[in-house]
């Protein structure tokens, strides 16, 4: 039975990572899984653990959300990106305010 689950998860994080490279990307990720399981004709499972992915990064975002306001860590705003909870626009902003706070003579080398 081990084998069979064994084979079952390459076949499907095979097709995953095939989605991946053509997309020139290195990470895997939920969604590329759940893509994976529909195009190979697991679309009853594809639709599960969709909607199961989707409410779980609901409930990250939501806790980190909470979390956000009293520990404005890199680490944390990173975590938020790389979970989509931030939009592209947010991301950047973050980085851009991010980048002011590592280089705090930024703005008198371009006034001068």
């Amino acid at each position: 039975m081990q084998e069979c689950v064994s084979k079952f998860i390459s076949f499907v994080t095979g097709e995953a990572s095939d989605k991946c490279r053509k997309e020139r990307r290195k990470t895997v990720n939920g969604d590329d899984i759940c893509c994976a399981l529909g195009t190979l004709g697991f679309d009853d499972y594809a639709a599960l653990l969709r909607r199961y992915l989707h409410r779980c990064r609901d409930q990250e975002g939501a806790e980190h959300r909470a979390n956000i306001g009293n520990n404005n860590n890199e680490d944390e705003l990173k975590l938020l990106a790389n979970n989509n909870i931030l939009s592209t626009a947010q991301e950047q902003r973050i980085i851009m305010i991010m980048n002011q706070y590592d280089h705090p003579d930024h703005h008198d080398i371009q006034k001068t």
